[in-house]
């Protein structure tokens, strides 16, 4: 019960990591709003979160919209009255494309969502956290933010932007009590894949296996916890020590065999 009494959002609450952190965050005593584009999923992870014992709320949100955001804050105000907890989750990481196949609606979308859209989210927490004098908001950055993809120019700049917005929040908001991180989830398995590519996936992470989305809940309780308020601007790493090898990846998700060729 170490968030006992504390009101969390989640966006992306509906599958994969943000579900597993949204139901550990109620396991934990939070009062969870499970946030999702997907409204019957949101309800869905809220249902869970209730059916075993905790408190929740679930709300559809579109992060990239302000005003869906302001609603979702409004929300959660009218009924807990508190925010202290707030994890952008929320991110698009498809539809992958090669640089020269990109155009500026494929980049203004993926930007949109994960950077603007986590932009957004924190600038409705920071108002209401100030006013309180305290919270704790953890933004879900890659291994992108600093080591690059083929294919994924787009979502490796908004996490690498994600991160630097992480550090410089916590300067701006440190003296109002408010602390802000990122959390660095390796390869994690958020869509069921077959036993074959979990096994080739896995050999590339020094711990020989490929991440669980419960992997990532300790380490989001704690930083939504009291056992880290000296804590803000940081990184934490939960990869299987993925970062820290130089070793070339088994599998690329694009090799260059799959390249466009240009006449």
């Amino acid at each position: 019960m170490r968030l006992e009494n504390k009101v969390a959002i989640v966006t992306g609450a509906a599958k994969g990591i943000g579900e597993a952190i949204a139901l550990r965050y109620g396991q934990e005593g939070a009062s969870v709003i499970a946030a999702d584009i997907n409204g019957d999923d949101a309800q869905a992870t809220a249902d869970a979160i209730k059916a075993a014992g905790g408190e929740a709320l679930a709300v559809t949100v579109d992060i990239a919209d302000e005003a869906s955001v302001d609603a979702m804050f409004a929300a959660t105000m009218e009924k807990y009255g508190r925010v202290d907890v707030l994890v952008n989750n929320a991110g698009l990481i498809s539809p992958m494309k090669h640089f020269l196949t990109v155009d500026k609606a494929w980049w203004d979308r993926i930007i949109g969502v994960n950077l603007t859209g986590s932009f957004l989210c924190c600038k409705a927490a920071a108002h209401i956290m100030a006013k309180q004098g305290s919270g704790s908001i953890i933004n879900m950055s890659s291994g992108g933010a600093t080591k690059a993809h083929r294919a994924f120019v787009a979502y490796d700049a908004t996490k690498g932007g994600m991160e630097a917005m992480t550090r410089a929040l916590a300067l701006d908001l440190g003296p109002y009590g408010i602390r802000i991180n990122s959390l660095i989830p390796g390869s994690i398995d958020t869509t069921g894949i077959d036993e074959e590519g979990r096994k080739l996936r896995g050999t590339n992470v020094p711990l020989g296996r490929i991440g669980e989305p419960n992997d990532m809940t300790g380490a989001a309780v704690f930083l939504a916890s009291d056992d880290s308020l000296y804590i803000t601007g940081q990184r934490t790493v939960v990869d299987g020590g993925m970062l820290a090898q130089q070793r070339s990846a088994t599998v690329d998700i694009m090799p260059p065999s799959d390249f466009p060729t240009i006449d």
